[in-house]
């Protein structure tokens, strides 16, 4: 099965998964299966929390063909780009995979579908395309969002700096750092970290001096992160961390079936159940 050809359900339907751990929080299922039933397409998509063994048991099963398409979470994206056969372009730039398909040629290719999900969501929340940007974090959100922004006058700020330099040597972006704690005037923030969905906020002051706002964590309910709250009540562009995830998910489902999720509709379910990362 390829992504361009997949149209037709597989015999038993499309069994499709998240792998992470934890992920019990994880608010892809409920996307995914509303899609599958929109559409009237046979299949699941299922929660696995899963260590390294797991990740490679999940492999087998793309192999083989028991698990048609599975998505990535924390804290296994690095193991799911070595355990795969081949990188798409934007997954071997950031070193980070959160999407497996299966080719016909017996490949198991792993994406980054969180780079193009920056990539849309960017522009359709009207944020500036023509200033530095500062990426607070080092992980593989900050990677996704490194590669997805090449072309920017990029920043790193994270509280190890070592992890600033790791991200450097494996991300093939160039990036300046930024002392944790400092603040860039006039950059577009992007919040690559947990901050806001389980606790803490971006300082201010990155709110105050900066044009815009790219948040990649969310909370419970789909109640806005202090930080998008913040920059909305002042009129500063900003979006927030279920615009992403849901963006996330419609690239996905289109690579492994074949088919568009209904317009709005990933970002309907997961607003009104939304319970942690993606």
């Amino acid at each position: 099965m390829t992504e361009a050809s997949a149209s037709v359900p597989p015999p038993g339907g499309y069994r499709l998964a998240v792998l992470g751990d934890p992920v019990s929080h994880s608010l892809s299922p409920a996307m995914h299966n509303a899609v599958l039933a929109a559409l009237g397409l046979e299949g699941v998509y299922s929660r696995r929390r899963v260590d390294q063994r797991g990740m490679a048991s999940a492999a087998s099963e793309m192999r083989t063909g028991e698990l048609h398409g599975a998505n990535i979470t924390m804290p296994h994206k690095g193991v799911a780009a070595r355990l795969a056969d081949g990188l798409s372009p934007d997954a071997a730039r950031a070193g980070s995979v959160n999407t497996w398909t299966f080719e016909d040629r017996g490949r198991l290719v792993g994406h980054s579908t969180d780079v193009e999900a920056i990539r849309r969501v960017w522009v359709r929340a009207g944020l500036a395309t023509d200033c530095s940007v500062l990426v607070v974090g080092a992980g593989g959100a900050a990677a996704a969002a490194m590669v997805a922004l090449d072309e920017r006058d990029l920043w790193c700020s994270a509280r190890r700096p070592e992890a600033v330099s790791a991200l450097a040597d494996r991300v093939d972006v160039p990036f300046r750092p930024l002392e944790w704690g400092g603040s860039l005037p006039g950059a577009v923030v992007v919040n690559a970290t947990p901050l806001g969905m389980r606790g803490g906020e971006l300082p201010v002051r990155l709110l105050e001096e900066s044009m815009g706002l790219f948040d990649m964590a969310y909370v419970a309910g789909g109640v806005e992160t202090g930080a998008v709250r913040w920059m909305r009540e002042r009129r500063k562009p900003a979006s927030d961390g279920l615009e992403m995830l849901a963006a996330q998910a419609e690239a996905s489902f289109e690579m492994w079936t074949g088919h568009g999720a209904p317009a709005g509709l990933m970002e309907r379910v997961a607003r009104t159940g939304a319970t942690g990362a993606g």
